[in-house]
């Protein structure tokens, strides 16, 4: 069995203190591959530094919505610039998040348009993150898909079936996280027994949202078998099966990887 897990967090705390630990972890339960995600600038040379070191690890290079406001000067430059490395392979995380506003949502808009931009000039696909911020998350990928070619991903999805048709008619992926595992996930569950095999992919968002049967304790990348295993039973389909359409998905979506 192949999986990927295309969005983990190996440089947050909880899992750069033993990261060697905590890939082989994964690697003894199938995982072959690892997108390690950035979110604040400062922190794009570790990010790319461990997927050096390790073959089966990619980077990504982005800014969080959340950090909008510390990057008042990032442009789709600067992105561009440290996105041309090789084992770069995604623009991200980027988006909306107007649940937290963490930052003033015209600097989040700001910077998720130069990521938009980043995209269209690398060929790389997005990363994004969206919540309570569906109107806007639309607008800016429908013209972002129309106006510049650009294609992605919706990480750790939990937002409304609404937007995951939308983005699916966009033509991006949609991902799930442990959080489709979680009791309170009903409308989630409903929408992963219909997401189209061929749009979808799962992840992590470790040391985040340790799914079933691991909750309350630090997410590790080794947890996406358990995720793929939930949402496969919701399907009906044989978890190798959809171990391997997601991994052929992430390479598909993610083909500099390839």
């Amino acid at each position: 069995m192949r999986l990927i897990d295309s969005h983990c967090h190996l440089n947050y705390e909880g899992l750069v203190e033993r990261q060697a630990e905590v890939l082989e972890n994964a690697r003894d339960r199938g995982v072959q591959g690892f997108l390690n995600i950035s979110t604040r600038q400062r922190e794009w040379d570790a990010i790319v530094g461990v997927a050096e070191r390790e073959s089966d690890v990619w980077a990504s290079i982005g800014v969080h919505p959340h950090e909008a406001d510390a990057h008042p000067d990032l442009g789709a430059a600067a992105l561009v610039e440290a996105a041309d490395h090789p084992r770069v392979i995604a623009i991200g995380e980027c988006g909306l998040d107007y649940y937290y506003d963490k930052s003033d949502r015209a600097a989040q808009r700001e910077r998720f348009e130069a990521h938009v931009e980043a995209a269209q000039q690398t060929g790389l696909p997005l990363v994004v993150h969206t919540r309570d911020s569906e109107e806007d998350t639309a607008e800016i990928l429908t013209r972002a898909v129309r106006e510049k070619g650009v294609r992605g991903v919706l990480h750790c999805f939990t937002g409304s079936a609404e937007l995951a048709r939308t983005g699916l008619d966009l033509g991006f992926y949609v991902s799930l996280s442990g959080i489709v595992t979680f009791k309170n996930a009903q409308d989630l569950q409903e929408i992963a027994k219909w997401l189209p095999a061929d749009q979808m992919l799962v992840e992590t968002d470790s040391p985040f949202l340790a799914p079933v049967p691991h909750r309350g304790q630090k997410c590790e990348p080794a947890f996406v078998a358990d995720t793929a295993a939930f949402v496969a039973e919701l399907r009906g389909e044989p978890l190798e099966e959809l171990a391997e359409t997601t991994t052929a998905n992430f390479f598909k979506l993610f083909n500099k990887a390839a």
